[in-house]
């Protein structure tokens, strides 16, 4: 794998660890998530990062397997350029539910 690439994804892998580290002193509940900013701001700064890596590994190769990829810098180009439309329910939906998934395909690529 390309060296570019596996940076990429030690980026994308550190921020989910990144994230996961934010709910070991407040409970990983919605309600939580929403009523901290400070949270809330540093879990969107790491998604923009997560998707900022994604955009670049798909420069580089676009048939990486990595489920939702698109999807990925989408999100965080709607972070950056569309912030007034940001829906917490949304970013904590991608906290529990895609940051797993994502966090076990990224696992597998840097163990090949």
């Amino acid at each position: 794998m390309d060296t570019n690439i596996k940076t990429w994804l030690y980026d994308i892998q550190s921020s989910i660890n990144e994230i996961e580290s934010y709910f070991i002193a407040i409970p990983k509940m919605f309600e939580s998530y929403q009523n901290d900013i400070k949270t809330k701001r540093a879990v969107e700064r790491n998604i923009e990062i997560i998707g900022e890596a994604m955009s670049r590994i798909l420069k580089e190769n676009n048939t990486i397997e990595i489920s939702n990829s698109r999807k990925i810098v989408d999100v965080r180009n709607r972070i950056i350029h569309g912030y007034d439309s940001v829906s917490d329910d949304v970013i904590w939906g991608i906290v529990i539910k895609n940051l797993p998934v994502l966090q076990k395909e990224v696992a597998i690529l840097l163990n090949e």
